[in-house]
């Protein structure tokens, strides 16, 4: 069965950090881009990173650029998304999803074909 499942979501202060994990079950990253987006309540999903099969070739959207890093270690089949000086917007519901498009882009959200669950990140005092 082809998967993503999401992980390391959690309670945490502004200022804080968190590393999410997608881990990829049925498939492996060699040929496939892997996408980080969000949901905050009563908010469009963003997209907020993305990196190749290849772990070359990321981006990130302008609200995390300098904060967040999109790793991917195809070994474990499973990409990170570390995330510093966390802040209370971005409270949301993180998703990763593949695609099989590349060079990857979160621009392009009916790209990917496979979506996890989810996992919950609150940044509060």
């Amino acid at each position: 069965q082809l998967q993503v499942v999401e992980s390391g979501g959690g309670l945490v202060q502004p200022g804080g950090s968190l590393r999410l994990s997608c881990a990829v079950r049925g498939f492996t990253l060699d040929y496939y881009a892997i996408g980080w987006f969000r949901q905050a309540p009563g908010k469009e999903r963003e997209g907020v990173s993305c990196i190749n099969s290849s772990g070359g070739s990321t981006g990130y959207a302008d609200s995390v650029k300098g904060r967040f890093t999109i790793l991917s270690d195809n070994t474990k089949n499973t990409v990170y998304l570390q995330m510093n000086s966390l802040k209370p917007e971005d409270t949301a519901i993180y998703f990763c999803a593949r695609s099989p498009l590349q060079p990857c882009t979160t621009r392009v959200p009916r790209a990917y074909d496979i979506w996890g669950q989810g996992t919950q990140v609150t940044v509060s005092s």
